[in-house]
């Protein structure tokens, strides 16, 4: 019962029919607070549209705009919320209709409002919730908005969207050639990309053609050049060739680090070959001075032939080596093989003092001078050399047995030169002949009886017991050495794992071991033990000994084809011959002289000799070579100076003849070593000067043309701050394009080409403000005439009643022209006797009236389409001799307007509010 007085008693908008509660809805008045708090709880009407309805009567658009998520896809929905964030419903403040435009994720809704936004900062809120391209060209083509349409148009960013906005934007100009620019903008920025990768393109050719090029002085500035021109280049590179540009690199840095190599290794020869030259040097003084020494020195030894064979033996080996690594000097070679000559003179001596020495001994020690008188000559002693103490002692025996057979002296002087030569006899340890002397001057020194005799009898046994030591001391250590040698030459001649090498070495060290013991302790049985040890390592050499022999020869016959090879260059030299291949051949050489080692000792000197003036020869051929390299890249750098120097020719001729001093350069080989560098400082030089005028005219034309883009620049502002106010300002214009053309040419960059479509379009502007200046200027002309139109008119009238046609009098204020023209033809028209066509009289007005319409609008209705083809086609014969201006054309029909009649007054009145509309569009300039 409750319930149903409840239903019965409730508000209707409280109804469970939906349908009573949306009637009851309509009534609701939210002034009031009691309906409006109704309203607000069928804000939450389960019903949706019930809901939506109460909440636009609320106009509450920030609840009606956060449940619209939820109700996306219904169109009252839509259709509600578009119209309270337009403005079209509801009394909602633009702030906040502001705000819940930027919260919006509908792209459809965000599109709608900034269609119809009742305020442009709200479309253009809604226009920044658009990123749909098509969205934008819509907006740009269909927004009743200038500005949102421009904005629009600036977003559009893709080719295809540019294309379509302006296909569609016909009606914008401004959206169109925003358009135009943005597309152009976007090809010339493919364009310049596409240079960009196509210069990329060139330079990694370039580079990588560079990297497989030798070496030459120019290389290190091309690589840095090129490697400039890369890093300049705006556009980043692609990975592919990014990666090409970094093998390029690293292949030319390594031959360019090749070549400083190369170049190191060749002043570390050269300092090697001056080091040989001075190690020459000082092992040619040592053996000069040892051999002077020799001359100079009282007495000979056998430790000063030692000391000399030694040095003759060493200076032979080093100046063997140091000869295959870098060949001697003409002049030292000379000095070498005197030097050598004159040991070979001492070293002659001494062995033939050898071959006599034990003969000439005991002829001294027995007294003997007839044998002494035999012997001495044949020592064939070198004049000026010292002689051994011993040669020394018999020239004075022979000197005193000549001069005794002269004249009688007492013999004490010659018996003491015999104690000095037993002395020195002992001191060398030359037992057996210091004993034989001893023996024989004993019995002579106990015969003497005066007593200037008793101081060599005290010195003879002295002498004796020195001797006696000497016996002790040669058995006590000889002895053991003889064991000791006897049996390790038995162990090596019994040793089987020996290397054959080591074995000869440990032999021969042996061998000479043994002969220094002398006769000390010797013994026919260890002698005997030591010979048969040696045969037996003698028999089991032999086989190496001869294999050893053949690779000498072999050696020795490869270096003699070497040198024949050599010889062979040498005696047929080519003029043109390159010094870099001569500079290897002779360094392959030195290499293939050192494998072929060793060769026969007796031999070695000779081929030496031979190998070393070869080498002397081909360098003299290199030198003489590189020194005709020298003259011809003289004559060069004398051309360069002359290039640098003449200022008639074209620098651009000059740069080129250049380039190919350059290459001709190049193409000639190195000079002498030390000459090279020297020379191509000063061709480079030259070459660099003359390069550095060009950067200068470059710079000069290039700042020159910054000037001229500056001025031009300012120029440009200057007339887009500038605005036509009449015709006359014509001449405004055509003084800032000779401005403009007197900056001409321009460098070819983006800049100064944006600055030219820049020009252009501000051009294209004033131009067309100007012709709508000038032809609202001649419509202000036919304005003044109304007077005289409204007399024709009257006139007209007049003659259609059969009234007296008098002709129009315009007075003086109609001046000469097609105005006055036109004024004598409706005079002549009205006077004809022939009734007016009234048909064709409104043909002819519909065709003036479509000519205006082309002229103001550009475009006409459907029904006049016939008209406006025939008017294109005369204007385009019209215009075959030259552009028409816009006012001529003006004129043209406004004077035809002016001459057409007699004209009904229905007709006129019927057509000239149309005439009047047009005119007034067309006196309307651009921008107003």
């Amino acid at each position: 019962m409750h319930a149903l007085l409840r239903r019965l008693f409730a508000p209707r908008w409280q109804h469970p029919d939906p349908e009573v509660r949306r009637q009851a809805l309509d009534q609701l008045d939210p002034q009031y607070a009691d309906q409006r708090d109704a309203l607000k709880a069928l804000a939450d009407d389960p019903q949706h549209d019930i809901q939506r309805q109460a909440l636009v009567r609320l106009d509450d658009l920030e609840t009606l705009v956060a449940r619209f998520s939820r109700h996306r896809d219904e169109p009252a929905w839509f259709d509600a919320v578009r119209d309270g964030l337009t403005g079209r419903l509801g009394k909602a403040d633009l702030r906040t209709r502001r705000e819940l435009i930027e919260r919006l994720d509908h792209p459809g809704l965000a599109g709608e409002v900034a269609l119809n936004g009742d305020n442009l900062e709200l479309r253009l809120a809604a226009l920044a919730r658009l990123d749909d391209e098509s969205d934008l060209v819509h907006q740009a083509c269909h927004n009743g908005v200038a500005a949102v349409r421009q904005q629009a148009a600036q977003r559009v960013e893709s080719e295809q969207g540019l294309k379509r906005l302006l296909k569609e934007a016909r009606r914008d100009r401004q959206v169109a050639r925003l358009a135009r620019d943005a597309l152009a903008k976007l090809r010339h920025d493919a364009e310049w990309h596409d240079r960009q990768a196509a210069r990329r393109d060139e330079l990694l050719a370039k580079l990588e053609q560079h990297a497989n090029t030798p070496w030459e002085p120019l290389y290190g500035g091309r690589l840095r050049h090129l490697e400039r021109e890369w890093r300049a280049l705006d556009q980043s590179p692609s990975a592919e060739q990014e990666r090409r540009f970094h093998q390029a690199i690293l292949r030319a840095h390594k031959t360019h680090s090749d070549h400083e190599t190369q170049e190191q290794a060749r002043q570390v020869r050269q300092a090697r070959r001056s080091e040989a030259d001075s190690t020459r040097e000082q092992l040619l003084e040592g053996l000069e001075e040892s051999i002077e020494g020799l001359y100079h020195t009282e007495t000979l030894t056998s430790q000063d032939i030692d000391s000399l064979s030694a040095q003759r033996r060493l200076l032979g080996q080093r100046w063997q080596s140091l000869s295959d690594v870098h060949a001697p000097a003409e002049s030292s070679q000379a000095r070498f093989t005197v030097a050598l000559a004159a040991s070979e003179r001492v070293m002659e001596a001494w062995q033939r003092w050898q071959t006599h020495q034990e003969a000439i001994e005991g002829a001294v020690t027995q007294h003997d001078i007839a044998t002494l008188s035999e012997l001495a000559p044949r020592c064939a002693w070198p004049d000026g050399l010292a002689r051994p103490a011993l040669l020394q002692r018999a020239r004075q025996l022979l000197t005193l047995e000549r001069t005794r057979e002269a004249q009688q002296t007492p013999p004490l002087e010659t018996l003491e030169a015999e104690l000095d030569t037993l002395e020195h006899l002992i001191e060398r340890g030359a037992f057996k002949s210091a004993s034989r002397l001893h023996q024989r001057l004993k019995p002579t020194f106990e015969a003497l009886t005066e007593p200037a005799g008793k101081p060599l009898k005290s010195r003879l046994r002295q002498l004796g017991a020195k001797l006696a030591e000497l016996r002790d001391w040669r058995g006590f250590v000889a002895g053991p050495k003889r064991e000791q040698l006897c049996a390790s030459i038995e162990v090596l001649a019994a040793d089987p794992h020996m290397a054959e090498s080591a074995r000869d070495r440990h032999h021969r060290q042996l061998i000479k071991e043994w002969s220094s013991l002398g006769d000390a302790a010797a013994s026919r049985e260890l002698s005997a033990r030591f010979r048969a040890a040696s045969e037996r390592i003698h028999q089991r050499l032999a086989d190496w000994h001869q294999a050893q022999d053949e690779e000498r020869q072999t050696n020795l016959r490869h270096r003699e084809a070497l040198c024949e090879q050599l010889e062979t260059l040498c005696d047929q030299p080519s003029e043109h011959a390159d010094p870099d291949a001569l500079r290897e051949i002779r360094d392959k050489a030195r290499h293939q002289w050192r494998t072929y080692a060793p060769v026969p000792r007796e031999a070695s000197e000779a081929i030496g000799q031979r190998f070393g003036k070869a080498r002397y020869r081909l360098q003299s051929l290199i030198d003489s070579r590189a020194e005709q390299i020298a003259g011809d890249k003289r004559a060069l750098i004398d051309e360069a100076q002359a290039l640098l120097e003449s200022h008639g020719a074209p620098l651009g001729e000059r740069i080129e003849q250049a380039k190919a001093l350059q290459r001709r350069w190049r193409a000639l080989g190195r000079a002498p070593k030390g000459e090279e560098q020297a020379l191509w400082k000063h061709f480079k030089a030259a070459c660099d000067r003359l390069f550095a005028q060009r950067d200068a005219d470059k710079h000069a034309l290039a700042a020159q043309r910054q000037q001229a883009l500056d001025t031009l620049q300012a120029l440009i502002d200057e007339m887009d701050a500038w605005q036509p106010r009449q015709a006359s300002d014509a001449a405004t214009l055509d003084a800032f394009l000779g401005r403009a053309a007197a900056l001409e040419p321009l460098p070819h960059n983006r800049r100064s080409e944006g600055m030219q479509r820049r020009l252009s379009g501000i051009v294209r502007a004033r131009r067309d403000r100007l012709s709508r200046l000038e032809g609202a200027e001649v419509i202000h002309r036919w304005h003044a005439l109304s007077a005289l139109v409204k007399a024709h008119l009257e006139a007209d009238q007049a003659a259609f009643t059969d009234e007296l046609a008098a002709p129009v009098d315009a007075g003086t204020a109609l001046p000469a022209g097609a105005f006055a023209a036109a004024h004598q033809r409706r005079n002549a028209a009205r006077l004809q006797a022939s009734p007016p066509d009234e048909a064709a009289l409104q043909d002819a007005l519909a065709r003036l009236r479509v000519h205006l319409s082309l002229l103001a609008l550009g475009s006409v209705s459907p029904r006049d389409e016939p008209l406006r083809l025939a008017i294109q086609v005369e204007r385009l014969n019209d215009g075959l001799g030259g552009e028409r201006r816009q006012a001529e054309e003006i004129e043209r029909v406004l004077a035809e307007l002016l001459a057409l009649g007699p004209m009904p007054l229905a007709l006129w009145e019927r057509e000239v509010g149309e005439f009047d509309r047009l005119l007034e569009r067309l006196s309307r300039p651009l921008g107003v």
